[in-house]
């Protein structure tokens, strides 16, 4: 009884169209990145990594290297999966690009037949024991939403002079979008969209700003999806199309070097403008470039990670809770 209830929760909220503009794209905001997943998603801001593709792309233009990402995550008890793949590859004049291919996947989605619903009401199939579903459905259906993503993005070197009469403040400003291609697959039944992101990232030297050595980077994100107001049309008779919600996400990080530990510590956040708004708070620790833990916190759900590398790959691990449960996430990310 119980997968029957979440996977109708899951069904209702990843793919009905009767929710069109609240759940429409939502199996979109799940995130990208085993990392940044175990901060808290609090990554807008940071977007270092192969899945800056998701969290601002103009992150992508500040990595120095190809990188190939891969996540793996069970999602609510392992009912449903959730798999994402990029790659990116840094260009000549500080421009990269990069691509990904993401797709949530829920199996066996029970349903009943139409018998048991057409000509009565919910209190009607409460009350009387003849309405009322049987234990057994009819059949089980699956559901694939799929999100493939396309990015360029440039980074622009600067110096801006504050008032002071010998040195600039040095700054690199990422600018990056992408075009994404959505297909989501309920039964027989095809819907298709497209839409359009921006990112913008900040990145500053703050031992220069402050003439104080011991000082990190200070990283500042925005990241504006579905700009262009992105909608999903289905292959049915209807006119009704799936409106996704236009969101800001602004983030700020703090990257602090302690060279005596041979570490270094990185505390960041963001804020999700969609909804009702949310916060998200990460903690990141790297020692000596071989391991990493991390924690993080939004919306009253917990994260935690790990990462270590082997022979020059990064495996990472996030543990992140959640109402339905607890989810697990695993990847890689190899640079060359």
């Amino acid at each position: 009884m119980k997968k029957i209830l979440i996977l109708g929760l899951l069904s209702l909220m990843l793919c009905a169209p009767a929710f069109a503009g609240r759940y429409a794209g939502d199996f979109m905001m799940i995130g990208s990145g085993v990392r940044a997943l175990g901060m808290g998603g609090a990554f807008s801001a940071l977007a270092d990594d192969g899945s800056a593709i998701y969290w601002n792309s103009g992150g992508l233009s500040q990595m120095r290297d190809s990188e190939v990402q891969v996540m793996h995550a069970f999602l609510y008890g392992n009912l449903a999966s959730y798999d994402f793949i990029s790659y990116v590859q840094p260009l000549p004049n500080d421009v990269s690009i990069a691509f990904n291919v993401t797709r949530l996947n829920v199996s066996d989605i029970p349903y009943f037949s139409e018998k048991y619903l057409v000509g009565t009401n919910v209190d009607q199939r409460i009350h009387n024991l003849d309405l009322h579903l049987p234990g057994i459905p009819d059949g089980h259906f699956r559901s694939t939403d799929d999100l493939y993503q396309f990015a360029f993005s440039k980074n622009i070197k600067f110096g801006a002079n504050m008032g002071w009469q010998f040195f600039e403040i040095p700054f690199e400003l990422g600018l990056g979008g992408n075009v994404k291609f959505i297909q989501r697959k309920l039964r027989e039944n095809l819907g298709s969209g497209t839409g359009f992101d921006l990112g913008i990232k900040l990145r500053t030297d703050m031992s220069v700003l402050f003439d104080e050595d011991s000082l990190g980077d200070l990283h500042v994100g925005f990241n504006f999806q579905d700009v262009a107001g992105t909608t999903i049309s289905w292959d049915t008779n209807s006119e009704i199309r799936d409106e996704v919600l236009f969101n800001t996400k602004v983030g700020v990080a703090l990257v602090q070097p302690l060279e005596k530990l041979k570490s270094t510590v990185t505390l960041a956040y963001d804020y999700d403008y969609v909804y009702d708004g949310t916060d998200h708070y990460g903690l990141d620790w790297n020692y000596d470039d071989k391991g990493n833990l991390r924690l993080g916190y939004y919306d009253t759900n917990f994260s935690c990670g790990a990462s270590v590398k082997v022979y020059g790959v990064m495996l990472d691990y996030a543990l992140i809770t959640n109402p339905v449960g607890i989810t697990n996430r695993l990847g890689l990310r190899i640079s060359f």
